[in-house]
């Protein structure tokens, strides 16, 4: 029997609370990151990531890097649903990709590009992951490598360089 991989995985859901609206009415930046560590542990959840594991291992995960787009605004009292794929990985680390959806008008108000580091608990350095997980990388990338591209992957930060005004 075939078990099935939700391709983007579901990772979580939240209200916009009013300690996170800023002074100009929608969620505050700080705040996105908050939700989407959340959405982090919805992902590692599902990929077997998850607490009991990381106990029983004496393992943890570390952010390398994080890139967030903000597409467009929301604000209090919006739910907001996550969605999350699996870009690639290797015995280290992982890349991977949230995307955050207002729940009821469907509209894409920003994504999140993260690769993370696995890591001993013990030694505080890069550690590597157990073949089980492994495994159940494997088979999410590849059920994920289907989805369509999304133009939030991969971008770098700065200014196009214009020509100088004559």
């Amino acid at each position: 029997m075939t078990v099935q991989i939700p391709a983007p995985f579901e990772t979580y859901r939240a209200e916009v609370q009013e300690a996170w609206i800023d002074y100009n009415k929608h969620m505050n930046m700080g705040y996105y990151m908050v939700v989407f560590d959340e959405a982090t542990g919805g992902f590692f959840q599902a990929v077997g990531l998850d607490r009991p594991h990381r106990q029983k291992h004496k393992v943890t995960t570390f952010s390398l890097e994080a890139h967030i787009n903000y597409v467009r605004e929301v604000g209090l009292g919006d739910t907001l649903r996550f969605t999350t794929r699996l870009l690639d990985f290797d015995s280290k680390r992982l890349h991977y990709f949230h995307e955050m959806w207002h729940a009821t008008e469907g509209y894409l108000a920003s994504t999140n590009e993260l690769v993370s580091l696995h890591v001993s608990q013990e030694t505080r350095r890069a550690a590597p992951m157990t073949p089980e997980i492994m495994d159940r990388l494997a088979a999410i990338r590849a059920a994920h490598a289907k989805l369509p591209p999304s133009p939030y992957i991969g971008r770098s930060i700065g200014l196009a360089s214009k020509p100088p005004r004559a």
